[in-house]
């Protein structure tokens, strides 16, 4: 008598529901649009610039109601720049862009602090060292052209109590520059353009956007234009070494705060109302950078040479990285 098991022995390689299915190429259209990523970052960065013009009209449109908003824009608008007017550009810029990006969050399924401004790190250390050497690099600079007979510290502009309240306000506006400025370019853009073609060339573009933006300033000249430049590729250094913004911001809103208010000189040829300083130059614009300011004097490609130098040697290891 022959007796058969109850259940038979299954042969694997015979059994089509248990074959790994066969992967399907991706259409002409999907591969336009999505690659190992999801959404490809050229398309992500699109998205985000719309998400940054709706939300930039709405704020400015809610800033309307506020009663002060007209005679401060009007003030601006005159050539009048004050710690008033630059908060009333930066708060919204930034604002607009950290809201911009939260909401991209939702898309891509990452944290905001992904985009370059974690909180663990909001004004730590990191962020006095920069602001520190911003600081260093402009005294010595200024420096630099006093001794060589192109500048003139003068008297004081401002008196008593009002060096205080407006050293405060500056302080406070020139924050908000650096995060904005830092954040407009080296954040979700700089992100998200790395993960498409990488850090580095994605840098080169962030820059060039960055000096691009400068060419709309009145008294620029094109070694300060080309400065700006440098300026960007270093705030990309500063981020792929310490792997978020808070250096590069403290360094920026150091510069312009020592720059605008603390010595008193022009800003990429703009001027700010009520600075602590009479302070003039007096030489060949090669030397203190004409109506730029310092920013376009021939001292400066050295200044960030040895800036490049000294945040090579204090920061070697690299701690960015574009892993979700």
């Amino acid at each position: 008598m022959n007796f058969e098991p109850d259940h038979p022995e299954v042969q694997l390689s015979e059994s089509p529901a248990l074959l790994p299915p066969t992967p399907r190429n991706p259409t002409t259209l999907e591969a336009m649009f999505l690659g190992s990523d999801g959404l490809r970052a050229g398309w992500r960065v699109l998205v985000y610039f719309a998400f940054l013009i709706v939300i930039y009209w709405l704020v400015s449109a809610g800033l309307h109601f506020a009663p002060f908003v007209d005679r401060v824009g009007a003030e601006a608008m005159a050539g009048h720049n004050s710690a008033a007017s630059l908060l009333l550009q930066e708060v919204p810029a930034f604002v607009t862009m950290l809201l911009a990006s939260w909401v991209m969050t939702f898309i891509e399924k990452r944290p905001l602090w992904r985009y370059g401004l974690p909180l663990h790190g909001a004004f730590g250390s990191r962020f006095w060292q920069g602001a520190a050497w911003g600081f260093l690099q402009l005294t010595v600079l200024l420096g630099v052209i006093h001794l060589l007979g192109g500048f003139s510290f003068g008297t004081l502009a401002l008196h008593g109590t009002a060096i205080v309240q407006y050293a405060l306000l500056y302080s406070l506006a020139f924050l908000f520059v650096g995060l904005s400025e830092e954040y407009l370019l080296r954040g979700y853009l700089q992100y998200t353009l790395s993960r498409g073609i990488g850090f580095w060339p994605a840098a080169v573009i962030t820059s060039s956007l960055f000096a691009a933006i400068h060419l709309f300033n009145s008294g620029e000249n094109p070694l300060g234009i080309a400065m700006v430049a440098i300026d960007g590729l270093f705030g990309c250094f500063i981020l792929w070494r310490t792997g978020n913004l808070w250096w590069a911001v403290g360094n920026h809103a150091a510069w312009d705060f020592s720059q605008s208010y603390l010595y008193s000189v022009s800003d990429s040829g703009q001027n700010v109302s009520n600075h602590l300083m009479n302070s003039n130059f007096h030489g060949p614009a090669w030397l203190t950078g004409g109506s730029v300011g310092p920013e376009g004097s021939v001292f400066i490609p050295g200044l960030f040479a040895i800036s490049f130098v000294v945040f090579h040697f204090c920061y070697p290891k690299r701690e960015y990285s574009d892993v979700s």
